[in-house]
């Protein structure tokens, strides 16, 4: 029996490791939660961080599994491109490149480098460096993370907000950002406005096949918390072959040769330029429930396909919508939970999940770990599939105190 490694037991990897099993594969789940969701599927848990490429490495050597992969999370894919090379195999990304897909200074300097469109930025290391670039961006500017996701950290800068007080107010805004930077940089960059997508993408032997464009949905800032995400895209065919040129210009840039990428575009008023690419499957259950309802394309079957070289089905069935939208809550103690059936009965509505329940906390909406559940729709369009999950989101009361 062949033994595959996937690292990440979280909700979002379930979907590959249950392909992996159906599949007749001996599956090694390695994640650093004991309690991970993913623990009692797979044939075997393995209580390692994915992060800690030297423990994972040392895993392979004593289990020798035929595949190594991660699905949905960005740092994992630092450790299996380091692994393999480490072991003289060859993946779809290199070790160095895959510090591009993960890391968003080095990927904000090679897309430079490849003349792809980005917004401005600088990468600063220190509070000083950070006020000194601050004093010279427009009005509104954004700082983020450089090795971070799920929009932990990422903040909008209104200098109109901070007058009289600049020294106090920006030294907390720094310290937001900075706790969720590994390495202890962080970005400053343009505050670009239009609308925002993700393309997800396959790239087979060299060759990238942009599956489909999803139009994201955020809150207000300062946080840039996902809140929804539609499919297929609505913006006009010029804009979508721009998000298309782009992403696949960025594609190329990070010298990936297989595999999935899902690649962030804001949509400005001179074109479109990348937000961040990641050598990954979607979150957000965009490839996992969202691709495959909306076009037939089962892109975590795909991913896996691709890592045990057999042929990639990436060929679209369906031509229909589908939506998800996230559950709210105030900050607080969760009190009472109602509509949850009615928001299930909705036409369209495939599914309605929580993840808290009544007596959990439900923090301030700073990231998306905040958000406190979902719920999927489909509909003739993207039109429909959107209403229908507004509809049943709108029947949803969760009552904090």
């Amino acid at each position: 029996m062949k033994k595959i490694f996937i690292l990440g037991g979280s909700m979002l990897q379930m979907p590959t490791i249950t392909k992996a099993k159906e599949k007749g594969l001996y599956v090694y789940v390695l994640d650093y939660d004991p309690e991970c969701v993913a623990k009692d599927v797979a044939d075997e848990f393995l209580c390692i961080s994915t992060i800690d490429k030297e423990a994972v490495l040392e895993a392979a050597k004593e289990h020798k599994p035929d595949y190594i992969m991660t699905s949905t999370s960005d740092m994992p894919v630092r450790t299996v491109a380091w692994v393999y090379e480490q072991l003289g195999l060859k993946g779809g990304i290199s070790y160095e490149n895959s510090i591009c897909a993960t890391d968003k200074a080095f990927m904000r300097r090679r897309m430079q480098e490849c003349g792809v469109p980005i917004p401005e930025f600088h990468v600063v290391g220190s509070y000083d460096e950070f006020v000194e670039i601050a004093d010279k961006m427009p009005e509104r500017f954004i700082i983020k993370p450089a090795d971070n996701a799920a929009s932990r950290g990422v903040t909008l800068i209104d200098k109109s907000t901070v007058k009289g007080k600049i020294s106090d107010e920006y030294h907390k805004l720094w310290e937001f950002t900075h706790q969720y930077s590994r390495s202890g940089e962080v970005l400053v960059e343009e505050f670009m406005t239009g609308p925002e997508v993700s393309v997800e993408s396959l790239t087979v032997d060299g060759e990238t096949h942009i599956i489909t464009i999803t139009d994201k949905k955020v809150t207000e800032v300062p946080y840039f918390v996902e809140t929804g995400h539609t499919e297929p895209s609505r913006l006009s065919a010029e804009q979508q072959n721009d998000i298309r040129d782009v992403a696949e210009r960025a594609i190329k840039a990070i010298g990936l040769t297989y595999g999935p990428t899902h690649t962030e575009i804001k949509v400005t008023e001179t074109g479109a330029k990348i937000v961040e690419i990641a050598a990954r499957l979607g979150g957000d259950f965009i490839t996992s429930r969202l691709v495959p309802l909306s076009s037939g394309v089962n892109m975590n079957e795909c991913e896996l396909s691709m890592a045990l070289g057999e042929k990639v089905n990436y060929k679209r069935t369906l031509t229909q919508g589908s939506a998800i939208r996230f559950i709210q809550a105030k900050e607080g103690t969760i009190q009472e939970i109602h509509g949850l059936s009615e928001a299930s009965a909705v036409i369209g509505v495939q599914e309605v999940v929580l993840y808290k329940k009544v007596g959990e906390v439900v923090p301030k909406l700073e990231s998306s770990g905040d958000r406190v559940g979902h719920v999927i729709a489909i509909g003739a369009d993207a039109d429909e599939a959107e209403a229908n999950a507004e509809n049943a989101l709108s029947r949803i009361r969760i009552i904090t105190k």
